[in-house]
């Protein structure tokens, strides 16, 4: 056996896969039911779902996940596609709300009692999981993490899905479209973007200043273009569920249907002498 093969077959980003395929296996069924119920699940929503979990399992095996052992680029672009455009796809897909659906009623309360509850608001909240993602994104370069990441794979399968994860947090805290009994204000939400924004913009900086060949400087500006790129994407999505919710009634007032509207009558010119 060949020591290619060998690694192939020691991968550990294959036992990712399981739960993926798993995810992806649940939420087709789900979605499969609901039309079953006379209540479709929308298209778009099923392929959001699929396209995020196809999008996540590229990171942990297959050619990019290899190309981010070994090159700082890879590496940077298994982080924005982890931690930033999967999430957006996983979040925007609505997967607890089709979960909320598809199961029974009893299980379906338990799930909105956790949803509910004092953990799932504190990770819920945009500053915790901004420290979670953006934060930890800080301490892996700051640190000798990322090194002994790309030593140890089993570190560095579990840093992939801590991104993931953070990410997913800090997308449904921003823009998230489930039911959320805890939802912060916008204004809020917007403050915590834009720190993001500022974070990953001032990282890139540093790792453009601080690297030592061509490479690691391409890395930094794959993070600094490709972080603006998604989270502009991010900004619009947020900005756009405000106006949904309230734009409208920043419309100006029609007039009511029947309503008699006069308008003014024109003065009579005054006689002449």
């Amino acid at each position: 056996m060949t020591p290619h093969a060998d690694h192939a077959l020691l991968d550990p980003g294959l036992l990712l896969l399981v739960p993926l395929a798993a995810a992806t296996a649940l939420g087709g069924g789900a979605a499969a039911l609901e039309r079953r119920r006379g209540r479709p699940w929308p298209l778009r929503r099923t392929a959001l779902l699929l396209g995020g979990l196809a999008t996540a399992a590229l990171c942990f095996t297959g050619p990019l996940a290899e190309w981010s052992h070994a090159d700082p680029r890879g590496a940077m672009l298994t982080h924005l596609v982890l931690g930033m455009l999967a999430p957006l796809l996983l979040v925007l897909s609505a997967p607890v709300t089709l979960a909320l659906r598809a199961l029974d009623v009893a299980a379906a309360r338990r799930l909105s009692r956790l949803l509910r509850s004092r953990p799932a608001r504190l990770l819920a909240h945009p500053v915790t999981a901004l420290l979670l993602s953006t934060g930890s994104l800080w301490l892996v370069h700051a640190t000798g993490l990322l090194a002994a990441a790309h030593a140890d794979p089993l570190l560095h399968l579990a840093l992939g899905v801590h991104f993931l994860l953070s990410g997913c947090l800090l997308t449904a805290a921003l823009a998230g479209v489930d039911p959320d009994p805890h939802r912060a204000p916008f204004g809020l939400r917007l403050g915590v973007l834009g720190a993001g924004i500022a974070a990953h913009a001032l990282l890139a900086t540093v790792l453009y200043a601080q690297a030592p060949d061509e490479t690691g400087r391409q890395a930094a500006l794959l993070l600094f273009y490709g972080g603006d790129l998604l989270e502009t994407a991010l900004a619009v999505v947020v900005c756009a569920q405000r106006y949904a919710a309230t734009g409208r009634g920043l419309r100006a007032p029609e007039p009511r249907p029947g309503r008699d509207v006069r308008r003014p009558r024109p003065r009579a010119a005054s006689p002449s002498c």
